[in-house]
């Protein structure tokens, strides 16, 4: 049995399927199960066992395209993906539904599309988002529509032996991990409180901080560590997807924004104090693998298991809008209490 898994959406999204990935395979051991997701996400899904080839599409690469040259390379991408018994595609849109069209398996499961009347009958078997639960548990009613039980719900990511050695080799001790930038800037609080945080910190632990090589996420740390009293280990550009994960796995705790690296530090294990604004925190909350659970409200400061989401309960909140006004900066990221600090100095 060959089964394909389609996630077309960010970083952070891919990591949240290996929840449905691992329950595939544990109610169908003997098949090989494949993954197609956008180019820059698939290291959230290397050295997974439970996944034989993993598959990307490079937006950038296919936009640049003349229309009908596009339009060949297209068909072709997406006739590959034609002998497999089940495909399921976890993300509204087109490009998963046209994928699944294609295919000649018996069982096609996804969410319908309502637009393109060619795809109105991509799936044979239906699902429907329901944005009152944790983006995991939408990706595991899959396993539902295919009449199979739900073994577990833990999220999964893995590392290589390079990766853990180069980590190692840094030599920091005890440590708390700090993402205080997100790809999406919208989503960052103030840069004075999160000095005032990597200041706090630092009275106990040694604090490293970390970012991807974008130019912006990196002047954005510049512009934070540039009010900080406390020397910080800057790691910003410096590791991998899968390194940052090993390091988050050894930290004392992490804290940070609505991103990616939040849910790769959710995935190990380490206590997460996240900052919500926009967002809706039910859905994409830190999952605390021990208690397998989502999150009861929409906003406001909510502890899961091991991990708190800090938000504030305005009425506008969450809005999930990139920023007030057009201006790309969520004013409810930018002020909070200062009783928020007891939720940091309870975990350290």
């Amino acid at each position: 049995m060959k089964i394909l898994v389609i996630k077309f959406r960010n970083i952070g999204d891919v990591l949240l399927t290996t929840p449905l990935i691992k329950n595939l395979k544990l109610n169908y051991p003997a098949a090989q199960i494949d993954v197609v997701v956008n180019k820059g996400t698939e290291a959230m899904l290397y050295n997974n066992p439970n996944i034989t080839d993993i598959y990307t599409y490079d937006r950038t690469y296919y936009k640049s395209l003349p229309k009908i040259k596009r339009f060949f390379k297209e068909l072709k991408f997406i006739r590959q993906f034609k002998d497999y018994d089940i495909v399921i595609n976890t993300t509204e849109g087109d490009r998963g539904a046209f994928i699944a069209k294609f295919s000649n398996a018996k069982i096609k499961i996804g969410y319908p599309v309502k637009k393109n009347l060619y795809l109105k009958n991509a799936f044979t078997r239906n699902l429907k988002m329901d944005w009152d639960k944790h983006i995991i548990q939408n990706n595991l009613d899959a396993i539902q529509a295919l009449h199979q039980p739900i073994h577990q719900k833990q999220v999964e990511i893995f590392w290589s032996k390079d990766d853990q050695q180069r980590v190692d080799a840094l030599n920091m001790g005890e440590f708390v991990h700090i993402h205080p930038v997100s790809r999406w800037l919208f989503k960052c609080i103030d840069d004075e409180l999160m000095a005032k945080i990597i200041d706090f910190v630092s009275q106990k632990y040694q604090v490293v901080i970390t970012a991807s090589n974008d130019t912006k996420e990196k002047q954005k740390v510049a512009n934070i560590l540039a009010l900080t009293e406390s020397k910080p280990i800057n790691l910003s550009g410096e590791l991998s997807l899968s390194e940052v994960a090993y390091l988050s796995s050894k930290a004392k705790l992490f804290i940070g924004v609505d991103t990616a690296i939040m849910h790769i530090a959710a995935a190990v294990n380490t206590p997460v104090v996240a900052f919500f604004g926009p967002s809706f925190a039910n859905n994409w909350g830190p999952w605390d693998n021990h208690t397998q659970q989502g999150y009861k409200y929409k906003k406001g400061i909510q502890q899961n298991g091991k991990h708190v989401v800090i938000q504030n309960n305005w009425d506008c909140i969450p809005c999930g809008i990139d920023g007030c006004n057009g201006s790309k900066i969520s004013e409810c990221l930018m002020r909070f209490d200062e009783d928020i600090f007891k939720y940091i100095r309870d975990r350290l």
